[in-house]
């Protein structure tokens, strides 16, 4: 396969790896932030990785990998003994009650999959919200087939006790002055405006282009510029003020945008127009007025 297939594939397989990793990690957003970092580590190994090794499976250990290295780095973390895995037997048998979890697991709210101790938290995402095989699970997680079923049982089990608790509900939050003005100005195509609110050391984030810092950045309004009609409102996510983007006049939003700031200025934009499988994953809420 040439360079340009290699590429072309590993950026085909960006949608289902974010799916993993979104949950594994309970976030679009940083779920997102492994799959680009692990997207970036596979074009720097490429030279020393095997002709014939298929991309996929080894894609997903270097995203699997990442995320597992960024989770060790959290201050709380879910842990159970190794052994404990192996104490409910699963037979793996297509049952009404697997099928059942399967269907639960898919609509699962993205967080709640951070309430399952990490290795039967990966399992079940692999095996029912993915539909992996116990043996690509077993291979990828380092695992027997035996072992893959019995984190399984047991993840299953923590699910369905986590699904049954009800989702406290939030109310909709002001946008913030900083927000709201950022809006009102990107609306207004006041892109100089917008420049003077940048960081001297902001840095820009399209995740499917490499990081962009400082008076490079600037560049970001004078593209938008050209696209035509685009327009903002503020929007929360995981708890996360965002801005939703609307293209032309679409009712729905075309994708989404987070800002970073320090003292009322940006020091970092994460633009998800290139990879709006993130927008596709999350439960945007899109304020009601500016």
């Amino acid at each position: 396969m040439s360079d340009a297939g290699i590429l072309a594939e590993l950026s085909s397989l960006r949608p289902e790896l974010h799916r993993y990793c979104a949950r594994l990690m309970g976030s679009v957003i940083d779920g997102e932030d492994v799959v680009q970092d692990a997207f970036l580590r596979a074009l720097a190994a490429l030279p020393g990785r095997e002709l014939d090794a298929p991309l996929r499976p080894w894609l997903f250990r270097i995203a699997h990998n990442r995320a597992m290295d960024v989770l060790r780095g959290r201050t709380l973390r879910r842990t159970e003994p190794m052994e404990n895995a192996f104490a409910v037997a699963d037979d793996g048998a297509e049952d009404a009650l697997a099928r059942l979890m399967q269907k639960q697991a898919v609509g699962l709210a993205m967080a709640r999959f951070s309430e399952l101790p990490v290795m039967p938290r990966s399992v079940v995402i692999l095996k029912d919200v993915m539909g992996e095989s116990l043996g690509f699970i077993a291979a990828l997680l380092d695992l027997s087939v035996d072992g893959v079923k019995g984190h399984l049982a047991r993840g299953r089990a923590r699910l369905r006790a986590v699904a049954t608790r009800p989702v406290a509900e939030v109310a909709t939050p002001a946008p913030s002055p900083e927000v709201a003005r950022y809006v009102a100005l990107f609306n207004a195509r006041d892109w100089d405006g917008l420049r003077a609110m940048l960081a001297d050391d902001a840095r820009l984030q399209q995740s499917a282009y490499p990081l962009r810092t400082g008076p490079t950045v600037r560049e970001f309004f004078g593209i938008y510029a050209g696209y035509g009609e685009v327009r903002l409102m503020p929007a929360w996510v995981e708890g996360r003020e965002v801005m939703a983007v609307f293209e032309g006049d679409a009712a729905v939003p075309n994708h989404m945008m987070w800002l970073e700031w320090d003292n009322g200025q940006i020091r970092y934009i994460r633009d998800y127009r290139y990879v709006p499988y993130v927008l596709a994953e999350s439960n945007l809420i899109v304020a009601p007025h500016v």
